[in-house]
């Protein structure tokens, strides 16, 4: 029987406060493990300019919550945060939340959480349009249940079971489906993925990342510092 001890930082509550102590403790992780990609959940952008602070030279992915998540077409980040985490030579990915977007929005005018998909079919290049690669709001985690287990289950027990650990392994699983979507990271190499509670980060995994649609390929593969109370 074969095994390897790591130490595994908790901390006694959840929240902000632990934000620099946890960056500090996953600069020392990555350096020791030579993981290079990290992705950094980060509403108003100050844990991510930190992390952009700290992180120079590493892939470092900063994902945002979306446009009109809380206010109709309005984004949360602010543009001082924004500008150095762009001069630090890190990205910022912006959309849709992989685990939790539609379903907030079902169960917000309907007052239940039903299962959608939708499938889009556009010339675009060819018209002048954009295109945006990311997460596909209504159909890719339903798509992977049911390809796995031949039901279709609401995304929501996925989050509300991962929020079992806490909030911030519910958002690093959620911004590492996001980064992968977008092309941002590598799925086949291992990231750190550090989220929290409310605001600031008190959580960090490392996470062998997958596209949404094949989700259940996704691997927590070590928790590098929690919160155990929260």
């Amino acid at each position: 029987m074969s095994f390897i001890e790591k130490k595994v930082a908790y901390f006694q509550t959840a929240g902000e406060q632990n934000t620099d102590t946890l960056l500090k403790k996953v600069k020392e992780y990555v350096e020791r493990e030579g993981v290079k990609n990290i992705v950094v959940a980060s509403t108003t952008g100050e844990t991510g300019a930190k992390a952009s602070r700290i992180f120079k030279g590493y892939n470092l992915v900063v994902v945002t919550h979306c446009f009109g998540f809380q206010k109709p077409g309005e984004t949360e980040l602010k543009e001082e945060f924004k500008e150095e985490i762009l001069k630090n030579g890190a990205k910022i990915f912006t959309g849709t939340h992989a685990l939790s977007s539609v379903e907030r929005a079902i169960r917000k005018d309907f007052g239940t959480i039903q299962p959608l998909e939708l499938e889009f079919k556009e010339e675009i290049l060819k018209n002048g349009a954009k295109i945006f690669t990311g997460t596909h709001a209504l159909s890719s985690v339903e798509r992977a249940i049911r390809k796995d287990f031949g039901t279709i289950q609401p995304l929501e027990v996925i989050a509300n079971t991962l929020r079992l650990m806490g909030e911030g392994t519910k958002v690093c699983v959620e911004i590492t489906l996001m980064a992968a979507d977008a092309g941002l990271i590598p799925v086949d190499k291992d990231v750190v993925a550090v989220a929290g509670t409310g605001r600031g980060a008190d959580t960090a995994l490392r996470i062998k990342p997958a596209n949404t649609g094949r989700f259940f390929d996704l691997r927590i593969r070590e928790v590098i510092a929690k919160p155990s109370n929260f």
